[in-house]
């Protein structure tokens, strides 16, 4: 197992990693709108923390060595399923090798947040 990090990414912030790489296949953990730099969550609609949530989860994809066209799977939290046409209108600029998916509503979110984004990509 290779262990991903970087500080272009929020940091771990308990128990777990930013991403492990095994048998070429890169699992990050799930990447919520935190501005690394800062460890502020910018905005408060759906679009800017989307926006911010995809950055995340392209410096991860950077870090790996791969990029967000060798991501094969995501899984996607929304708040509120409200916003998911919005959601969605930020997600597509970047994924945009159309992985398979699964997107659902969480009760809530760390640091009450909109979104979190959760990636699997292939490292070659």
């Amino acid at each position: 197992m290779k262990y991903i990090s970087t500080d272009k990414a929020p940091a771990a912030i308990g128990p777990y990693s930013q991403g492990i790489i095994v048998n070429g296949v890169a699992y990050f953990s799930g990447q919520i709108p935190v501005d690394p730099a800062t460890g502020d969550v910018p905005g408060d609609t759906i679009e800017v923390q989307a926006e911010q949530s995809c950055k995340n989860v392209g410096a991860l994809l950077e870090e790996a060595g791969t990029s967000f066209e060798k991501v094969f799977k995501t899984t996607c939290f929304l708040a509120d399923m409200a916003d998911f046409a919005a959601f969605n209108a930020v997600y597509e600029k970047y994924f945009v090798s159309k992985p398979a998916r699964s997107c659902v509503a969480a009760k809530a979110l760390p640091k009450g947040v909109l979104c979190e984004i959760e990636a699997v990509a292939v490292v070659e």
